[in-house]
């Protein structure tokens, strides 16, 4: 059973529920904005499903809903964030704020989160700036849910990668991946559905295949590309959590209870300016590329569907499960 409710609905209820929880209200719609975009983009994973955690995390200090990142440029290409333990998406938001001015005058700009939290659907993040006319990557770590190759004990998070593009005229190019085959939010979506995941996906406490997510979440996730993802995997980790002074994976604490410390992990962002570059003549060369993609039948371009879902939910809204839609309704009174 599901009921549909418009985007507004949505978000409201979704900022009221951290507010409810002890969130100030400019986080909190820093908060809602990113998780209504994910469920608009039929990332449920990335969607309302977190509202609970991050409430309840709110509730119990694991993450400061009050906090107030602090920005320091420590060089012209070279923004550092604390995200003070608090939510990720307020603190990314006014680091690639910064980032982005920044980028116009030195052409490259790293932006480090440290001391950060979940930060959601990676490619929310790189779309914006890839609005404001730039290249960005991005990269998170997360606890630990996947064991180095050839171990069999969880050392480093999901770790996704995301990169955007600006196009003239055109929704930014976005790519999005988790490094795990899924994300493991989608475990969390069919553990509260009570669904079977499919074999491949995750592996047990004692390192064997499962079906049941509930076991996969206890468990490891197994890595896009076997070795390779593995090894990327590490990437991610260096960049997003050593760069930043901020935990490994297998230090941070669960993004999925209310329980322990702060998880503090990182998040790293590259901003590239084309014009620096290629000039002018990078938009062409990106369009003459895609072009040629298109050209062969049966190909699309990454964020395809993502955009067709986007403007279906602003159109005629989203389908939220009647269980997580009165637990929201619940939380927001």
């Amino acid at each position: 059973m599901s009921e549909t409710i418009s985007l507004a609905e949505a978000r409201d209820l979704a900022l009221k529920a951290l507010v409810a929880a002890g969130t100030s209200e400019a986080n909190a719609a820093a908060v809602a904005d990113a998780l209504v975009a994910a469920e608009a983009d039929g990332l449920a994973s990335h969607g309302l499903s977190r509202v609970a955690a991050y409430a309840d995390q709110a509730k119990a200090g694991k993450v400061a809903g009050k906090a107030m990142p602090e920005l320091r440029a420590n060089a012209p290409g070279a923004l550092f964030v604390d995200a003070k333990d608090g939510f990720a998406f307020p603190a990314i938001a006014q680091g690639l704020a910064r980032g982005i001015e920044m980028a116009r005058g030195s052409g490259v700009v790293g932006v480090g989160i440290g001391n950060s939290h979940h930060f959601g659907a990676a490619g929310y993040h790189v779309e914006k700036a890839a609005g404001a006319g730039l290249l960005a990557l991005g990269f998170g770590n997360s606890p630990q849910a996947i064991a180095p190759w050839g171990g069999s004990k969880g050392l480093f998070g999901t770790n996704p990668i995301a990169f955007a593009a600006p196009r003239a005229g055109k929704a930014p190019l976005v790519i999005d991946l988790s490094l795990s085959k899924v994300a493991r939010g989608k475990l969390m979506v069919a553990a509260q559905k009570g669904e079977a995941i499919p074999e491949g996906w995750a592996l047990d406490p004692d390192g064997n295949p499962t079906t049941d997510p509930k076991a996969g979440m206890a468990g490891t996730m197994v890595p896009m590309g076997e070795a390779k993802g593995a090894a990327l995997v590490l990437m991610v980790e260096i960049l997003a959590a050593a760069l930043t002074a901020s935990n490994f994976g297998y230090e941070a604490s669960s993004f999925f209870d209310a329980k322990g410390p702060p998880p503090r992990v990182g998040q790293f962002f590259i901003l590239i300016d084309p014009l620096r570059f290629a000039g002018p003549a990078f938009a062409e060369r990106l369009e003459t590329l895609l072009g040629a993609i298109l050209a062969q039948p049966g190909t699309r371009l990454p964020g395809e569907r993502r955009l067709k879902l986007r403007a279906a939910a602003a159109r005629d809204g989203i389908k939220v499960p009647a269980a997580l839609l009165a637990d929201l309704r619940k939380r927001a009174a």
